[in-house]
């Protein structure tokens, strides 16, 4: 079993920046890939970024490219979302989520049931 909790949301105007974090607990945390995904008001969960659990290879959606960047720190048991240039249409709860993998995956998940544990979520609003 594995506990995620997320922090770092809040409000922030277009073109400015957050950093969200989720924090994992429970069982060995560099063995699963962590990803980010997003949900807006009235949408489905959407996939944002995913990070590989040893951190050398990472995905990103494409309407993020450029302004996030997704890191880990398995030391802490950490991952995190840098989120630059922000627009209101990236509004959304945030939810990090872990998908527990063999060391040799290469495969990163972008849906959302390849991930096996969620966090309960923070909310991100910009607004315009």
């Amino acid at each position: 079993q594995v506990q995620l909790v997320e922090s770092g949301g809040g409000l922030v105007q277009a073109g400015g920046s957050l950093r969200l974090s989720c924090a994992a607990s429970g069982r060995t945390f560099s063995s699963y890939n962590m990803g980010w995904f997003r949900q807006a008001p009235g949408k489905g969960r959407e996939f944002v970024a995913a990070i590989r659990w040893s951190g050398d290879r990472i995905v990103y959606t494409d309407s993020v490219k450029g302004r996030f960047t997704i890191s880990r720190d398995n030391a802490k048991n950490t991952v995190y979302l840098q989120m630059n240039s922000l627009k209101p249409e990236d509004t959304a709860v945030y939810y990090c989520a872990a998908d527990w993998v063999v060391p040799t995956d290469q495969a990163i998940g972008v849906f959302t049931y390849e991930y096996d544990y969620w966090g309960q979520g923070t909310q991100v609003t910009v607004a315009s």
